[in-house]
């Protein structure tokens, strides 16, 4: 995963996550030509004000600050307002030709959006994201939501994960592991002496990142 720009093409690894509106087609044809697999990522559950489509989302979709500077998180109950605005980013998304998604933050159920979401609502979203990823031809990634894993792993073909090891939740990955599906595991702090072995043994394509989430990394 490098969210920064420009790509560091130069990382040895079959599977690329990139941020999907600050990389073009050209950037994704030539990961393509190296043999490589592309992810689009974008945050689904969180306004985020610097992005080209920000002024289409409706003020009454916004919420409380998610702690990063500039987002918001949503109300993804509004699936008639947030819909269509989800729907066109995919569309982006498969125009440039990425094989997959990496859609973020939705947990927000858990947290202190300003919405009373709950469990249900996270999980009507989520699986419109993930069916609208797969009628674009796209694969998609669950991102964290850890507690929603043993119901959506069905829907997702892939899970990307932060800090199981970290906040000792590994064990709960353990649905897509056992569907033969994988998991990208990023760790932020520890050490790969101790982290690697055990996520090797749980099945876990683990690696160490720097929160910038540049080129850098450690692989398991």
């Amino acid at each position: 995963m490098q969210l920064t720009t420009p790509v560091d093409q130069s990382v040895s690894a079959d599977f690329y996550v990139i941020d999907g509106f600050d990389n073009d087609a050209s950037v994704v044809a030539s990961l393509h030509g190296q043999g490589r697999h592309v992810g689009c990522y974008l945050s689904v559950g969180s306004y985020e004000d610097w992005r080209p489509d920000a002024a289409s989302f409706p003020a009454a979709v916004l919420g409380k600050s998610n702690g990063w500077p500039g987002e918001r998180w949503l109300d993804i109950r509004r699936l008639d307002l947030l819909g269509p605005i989800m729907e066109a980013r995919l569309d982006m998304c498969r125009a440039k030709g990425y094989d997959a998604v990496d859609p973020d933050n939705v947990d927000g159920y858990t947290n202190a959006t300003g919405f009373p979401l709950t469990a249900a609502d996270q999980l009507a979203y989520n699986r419109f994201i993930a069916d609208a990823a797969h009628v674009r031809g796209m694969a998609v990634g669950l991102k964290n939501d850890l507690d929603q894993v043993a119901t959506l792993a069905p829907s997702f073909d892939f899970s990307v994960n932060e800090q199981c090891f970290e906040y000792s939740e590994c064990n709960l990955l353990t649905p897509f592991v056992a569907a033969g599906k994988p998991v990208f595991n990023i760790e932020y702090r520890g050490d790969p002496a101790v982290i690697c072995p055990q996520a090797r043994s749980l099945g876990l394509l683990s690696q160490m990142k720097r929160l910038s989430l540049d080129a850098w990394r450690t692989v398991c």
